[in-house]
């Protein structure tokens, strides 16, 4: 059934101000006893507590207002999704950055409508999630025991400022391998803006990370306070970091991935750019730089949809 009318609506004020039941009123209105109840309840005066018709219809009018309406797909939003995802923006994050910016745009869930409608047709918009369209695994239940560095510091010794993510120059690390184990991409982020480091290591070893690390990280060593990686035998030189560096240098729990997430997230949209198999010896050092400059400009949920680098300008007065 239709919406309450104006005409509705004060009929119902004026049969409440005679004293008549919600029940009474519903009868004669032709309308469910729990129809009046709610009008009543979300539309009357906050203060008071009485119904009056004309507020009970602007407040009706105001909620239709701020609904989420209907947007209709059109080709040029469409080019203007299409391009954002050839961007790797996620469709949460093309919403959240069309939202900032005043434009109109389909909601997340429509977006990826598009995208599986798309792909039934053997498109490739899929190919540009990071998932690639592909159905979540969860990681299995075999798990080796790799040995972990010596003198490591657990991370439950780590300041518990750190946890609140309000500094700058709290960092997690990792390396993302590359084609047969080999080479390795080293990947480091700030915990409270998210910008991110990388480079490339020919060879997975402790002591190319070491250098590959210190070499990222020397224009930031002012404001750096502690590191956090997982126990990878690659961060084996860690005392030689923290030394060079002027940091803290702690170690998750092993298969407590979770406590280095943002790190792990992070990967994830690396691995947007540089998929499984690739080989990092053959990849220039521009192009390293070009999708690190892509991911720290790219608008991020958690920052409401500011970038990496607009987060860093907040807080810290230098520019990478």
């Amino acid at each position: 059934m239709s919406h309450l009318t104006y005409e509705q609506r004060y009929t119902i004020c004026v049969m409440r101000r005679a004293g008549h039941t919600q029940s009474f009123i519903a009868s004669a209105l032709g309308r469910d006893k729990s129809v009046i109840s709610r009008e009543i309840r979300r539309n009357c005066d906050g203060r008071s507590g009485r119904y009056n018709a004309d507020l009970a219809q602007r407040k009706c009018d105001q909620r239709h207002a701020q609904k989420n309406k209907y947007i209709k797909l059109t080709d040029g939003m469409r080019t203007y999704i299409v391009d954002l995802l050839s961007q790797k923006l996620s469709p949460e994050q093309i919403v959240g950055l069309s939202k900032r910016n005043g434009i109109e745009c389909i909601s997340h869930q429509w977006i990826y409508h598009m995208i599986w409608e798309d792909k039934k047709r053997r498109g490739r918009l899929c190919k540009n999630l990071r998932s690639k369209g592909k159905p979540y695994k969860k990681r299995g239940t075999v798990r080796g025991t790799p040995g972990q560095p010596m003198n490591r510091r657990d991370i439950d010794l780590r300041p518990q400022i750190v946890e609140k993510r309000e500094r700058f120059g709290d960092l997690e690390i990792d390396t993302v391998l590359g084609k047969g184990k080999i080479s390795a991409l080293v990947t480091i982020n700030d915990r409270a803006t998210g910008m991110l480091k990388m480079g490339i290591v020919k060879r997975k070893t402790s002591e190319l990370v070491t250098q590959k690390t210190v070499q990222l990280l020397k224009p930031w060593s002012q404001q750096l306070h502690t590191i956090t990686s997982d126990n990878g035998g690659e961060f084996a030189k860690h005392e030689q970091i923290a030394k060079e560096l002027d940091v803290d240098f702690y170690f998750a729990k092993p298969y407590h991935s979770w406590q280095r997430g943002s790190n792990e997230n992070l990967n994830r949209l690396i691995r947007q750019y540089f998929p499984k198999g690739t080989d990092f010896q053959k990849v220039a050092p521009e192009y390293v730089n070009f999708v690190e400059n892509q991911i720290n400009d790219r608008p991020r949920k958690r920052y409401r949809y500011l970038s990496p680098r607009e987060m860093l300008n907040k807080k810290v007065a230098f520019i990478c």
